[in-house]
């Protein structure tokens, strides 16, 4: 079995956190990724439609834009619980539609629909990829990425004088990307949105039967700031989390406490759609892959029930810092900052899960780890977005926290975060895993 690696320091994680989110422009490429990743860190990869192990070991396992990942520890018994770190690979923005290539005024344009709700504007003037899945007529299927090869640009001010009173943009008429020119007769003939990105997975466009593609921010993962305390990126709403669960996984030791818990990266797909899909938290996934573990450990109906009664599910996603010009939008008492560690996430209506014997878990996780940590609330006239957390919750029934590193610019497609949020937020993750807890 694989040993523990040592953690990277915090330089070493934002800049790997940077290398994955550029290698992860849609939820596919995040969940296989994460996979080969892991792979090469001793997990092995197991296929659905096969016979899983019963020994112990470290396991991976995609499905989709879905990832789950598990250590089973010597030791483990039929009565062990888990303690699972939920997350999501997508993130909001476009989708290409069906006949995916448009042509106007002269112009190539892509077709594509809103995928969850991005901050629109933030899309605009900036140069865009496209990536995803194709499935040839072999029935393969093959991951796909583009260089920058698009744009969707903004109307100058002179032709829209009072812009800067209210922009609003047409979801369907104002948000398709540019790709290219079909002033020509032979251009517009040879305009094919699909096969750009066909080309880039070395297939034909004509072998393609059904594709899965998205657009995605080409701009470069940076650090800024007066002390380069900041982050910038897309999608860290919430690979942020994705990587911190990968990372603390790879740090932990095959006997972590002796077999006392089975940990476990649960990163599913479609959480911006409310997550009822195959692959996404509302959707039977875990739980086949829970069935599949437990009956490895031989444990009877009441033993596993047993072991969820004493599990824990940290629902990991990104949260939102006090946004200085619009402070009237928060909560006037609590006010997260980033790199003053990742947030406890509270709502009184379940939105987020958190209750009193969650909140003092994750007190013990923090001390464990040495982390700061922040509370976030909404503020009562504003409505409280939600997570996978009730929904695991209340499939399941297992005890579940919501957390999540703060956030300005969530949505847009490019976020920024406190560089040390994100070592405090995998620190407390590999604490999560291992550490004693008397809650």
């Amino acid at each position: 079995m694989a040993e523990n690696t040592a953690p990277l320091t915090a330089d070493q994680l934002i800049d790997d956190l940077g290398e994955y989110v550029t290698a992860s422009p849609s939820s596919y490429h995040a969940a296989d990724v994460a996979a080969r990743r892991l792979v090469t860190a001793g997990f092995t990869q197991l296929g659905e439609h096969q016979d899983w192990p019963t020994a112990p070991g470290r396991y991976v396992v995609v499905r989709d834009g879905a990832v789950l990942a598990w250590i089973v520890p010597e030791g483990a018994t039929a009565t062990t619980p888990l303690r699972i770190l939920g997350a999501h690979t997508d993130s909001p923005g476009f989708k290409l539609k069906p006949k995916s290539t448009s042509l106007s005024h002269g112009w190539v344009r892509a077709g594509t629909e809103i995928y969850g709700g991005p901050l629109l504007n933030s899309w605009l003037d900036r140069e865009l990829r496209l990536a995803g899945r194709l499935v040839t007529r072999d029935g393969a299927t093959h991951l796909t990425a583009t260089g920058p090869v698009a744009r969707i640009p903004q109307l100058a001010i002179h032709l829209d004088r009072q812009v800067n009173d209210g922009l609003t943009l047409g979801k369907q008429a104002h948000t398709a990307p540019i790709l290219g020119l079909a002033g020509t007769a032979e251009q517009a003939a040879e305009a094919d949105v699909l096969a750009v990105v066909a080309r880039a997975a070395g297939v034909d466009a004509e072998e393609v039967d059904g594709y899965d593609v998205v657009v995605a921010d080409s701009q470069t993962p940076s650090r800024f700031g007066a002390d380069l305390e900041f982050f910038a990126s897309g999608r860290l709403d919430n690979l942020s989390s994705v990587h911190a669960g990968i990372t603390a996984l790879e740090q932990i030791a095959d006997d972590a406490d002796g077999g006392a818990v089975i940990p476990l990266l649960a990163a599913f797909d479609h959480e911006e759609l409310g997550s009822a899909s195959r692959s996404g938290a509302a959707g039977p996934f875990l739980e086949e892959v829970l069935d599949r573990l437990y009956e490895g450990l031989g444990a009877t109906a009441s033993q596993r029930a047993r072991a969820l009664a004493g599990s824990w599910h940290l629902s990991s996603d990104a949260g939102h810092a006090v946004h200085p010009n619009y402070a009237e939008r928060h909560d006037p008492a609590n006010r997260p900052l980033p790199n003053r560690g990742p947030l406890l996430k509270i709502n009184a209506n379940q939105r987020y899960t958190t209750d009193a014997p969650g909140a003092a878990m994750w007190a013990q996780v923090c001390r464990a780890a040495d982390v700061p940590s922040q509370e976030f609330v909404s503020h009562n006239d504003i409505p409280c977005g939600s997570t996978i957390g009730p929904i695991t919750a209340a499939r399941l029934g297992i005890r579940t926290v919501d957390v999540g590193i703060p956030l300005l610019s969530m949505h847009s497609a490019r976020e920024m975060c406190g560089v040390d949020d994100v070592a405090h937020l995998r620190d407390a993750v590999a604490a999560f895993f291992t550490a004693e807890l008397t809650v």
